[in-house]
């Protein structure tokens, strides 16, 4: 005769636990329904996943109806294997969260160009061998950015610069 402590230990688990499971489940799911429709497209989604997130996408501006579907959806993976989605959700945040960084990255690399002198491009030469290439107009718009925010007219130059960064150091 099997123990009756025996045999709810090992599969037991507590209706708070299931309750944050299915909590969680829905999360992913709002996570998922933030994305822009192309972003979508890159998560592996079955046929019956992909219609109740276009229907969402659809009643979002209906506040219940849309509430309904969100639980719906997490109903729905309740049934499915949330890793596939979280990892392809993690993936498209990660990818974001890079192209921010290196943006800031080559916002501080103009600011040392515009502030530091022959002493920063030398730097920024030795860091990166390839602006090399655009020596002459680095040293242009550098004089130019520099003439803009001592007469106080708009940053063009700046910004040129950056584009110039921007395409010489990631293409």
């Amino acid at each position: 005769m099997v123990e009756y402590e025996d045999y709810f230990e090992d599969d037991f688990v507590s209706k708070s636990q299931l309750k944050r499971e299915a909590e969680a489940l829905q999360q992913l799911g709002e996570d998922l329904l933030s994305l822009t429709k192309a972003e979508l497209a890159k998560v592996p989604l079955d046929e019956d996943l992909e219609a109740a997130f276009a229907l969402a996408h659809k009643i979002k501006g209906k506040h219940e109806a849309y509430r309904r579907q969100v639980q719906y959806i997490g109903k729905m993976m309740r049934s499915r294997d949330p890793e596939p989605l979280q990892e392809a959700l993690d993936k498209i945040r990660n990818k974001h969260n890079q192209a921010t960084a290196e943006f800031h990255k080559l916002e501080l690399l103009r600011d040392r160009l515009l502030s530091g002198g022959n002493d920063a491009l030398q730097d920024a030469l030795n860091e990166h061998p390839a602006l090399a290439e655009e020596m002459q107009r680095l040293r242009q718009l550098i004089r130019q950015a520099a003439k803009e925010l001592k007469e106080k007219k708009p940053p063009k130059s700046s910004r040129e610069l950056f584009k110039l960064l921007r395409t010489t150091l990631h293409d």
